[in-house]
């Protein structure tokens, strides 16, 4: 079986702890343990990873420094993370598997995905990155910076950048190679470096940041996956998510996911993304399923055994 893994942020950073590199390679050695659950009960998995926090963080530390050193543009900044969250996770991975005597190279990719310079994510932006902040921190964000701010899942506010529909992976024939030759590949980090593609066919970076979700189930269209599982910090997709009368779903329809999205029932900046990515990976490969799931029960989300199963 192949799957496209994408983890969400809680299998990078531990809520509570410092956003340090230490602490982010101490909860992705945690998450390795999962992965490498997966890979030993013959599943070939592509890992996808979001990069919100990290990004926004370097983009900060950019613009503090700026008087000391040239900053670095936003898609040079996403470029970084993706090293940067890869690098971590192909060191506790590969420990990981030493550890269960399985011999399988990790590699990460750094990896473009082209996006419309006129696609509407320009025009209103929903992405979150970064820190958290409190409303009067937020409110002068907005005023000395510009930032678009926007409150996130009820723990604050975060700057919020666009996050336009993935297109094309740029490096997909080289995904397809190192996975078939049975690497564990780590590619379209933070959805991909988004680029727009100019009219003498060269690439160039643009200020976004793509879906790392939308981007995942492109990457198992193109890869032909049997299927896509999306991890996250929930058991399941719910609606009327956070009241009394909260309902965890354990499967769902293409249909009756649409309605919900109608009704407003997705968070944008979380589980609305899960949603799409997973009715576009089912409706272009019918007969196949999707699932989103909590990371430790990543095995038997599988399996079909938990989590939210997505069918055309």
């Amino acid at each position: 079986m192949r799957a496209i893994i994408a983890l969400g942020g809680n299998a990078l950073q531990a809520k509570g702890f410092p956003a340090t590199a230490e602490c982010q390679l101490q909860t992705i050695k945690d998450t390795a343990i999962y992965l490498a659950n997966m890979i030993e009960s013959d599943v070939q998995i592509v890992i996808v990873h979001g990069n919100g926090p990290q990004v926004g963080r370097l983009v900060v530390q950019n613009e503090c420094a700026k008087n000391l050193t040239p900053a670095m543009p936003f898609d040079v900044c996403g470029a970084m993370s993706q090293g940067m969250i890869g690098y971590h996770i192909q060191q506790a991975l590969g420990e990981e598997l030493h550890k269960r005597h399985i011999d399988k190279s990790v590699i990460t990719l750094i990896t473009q995905t082209i996006v419309d310079k006129n696609d509407e994510g320009f025009q209103n932006p929903t992405k979150p990155i970064g820190p958290y902040y409190n409303e009067t921190e937020a409110n002068t964000l907005r005023e000395e910076k510009g930032y678009s701010m926007m409150e996130d899942s009820g723990r604050g506010y975060r700057r919020v950048v666009a996050s336009p529909n993935p297109l094309k992976i740029v490096e997909i024939d080289t995904i397809k190679k190192l996975v078939n030759d049975g690497a564990i590949v780590i590619s379209t980090g933070g959805g991909g470096i988004p680029v727009i593609e100019l009219a003498d066919e060269t690439l160039e970076g643009v200020t976004a940041v793509i879906d790392k979700d939308l981007a995942s189930a492109k990457l198992a269209d193109e890869l032909q996956a049997d299927q896509l599982v999306i991890l996250t910090a929930v058991d399941n997709v719910a609606i009327n998510f956070g009241k009394s009368n909260q309902k965890n779903l354990d499967s769902l329809t293409v249909k009756e996911a649409q309605q919900y999205m109608k009704e407003g029932q997705f968070g944008t900046g979380s589980m609305l993304p899960k949603i799409q990515a997973a009715i576009n990976f089912v409706t272009a490969n019918p007969g196949k399923k999707a699932v989103v799931a909590s990371l430790k029960n990543a095995k038997d989300a599988l399996r079909g055994c938990s989590g939210t199963v997505i069918v055309a």
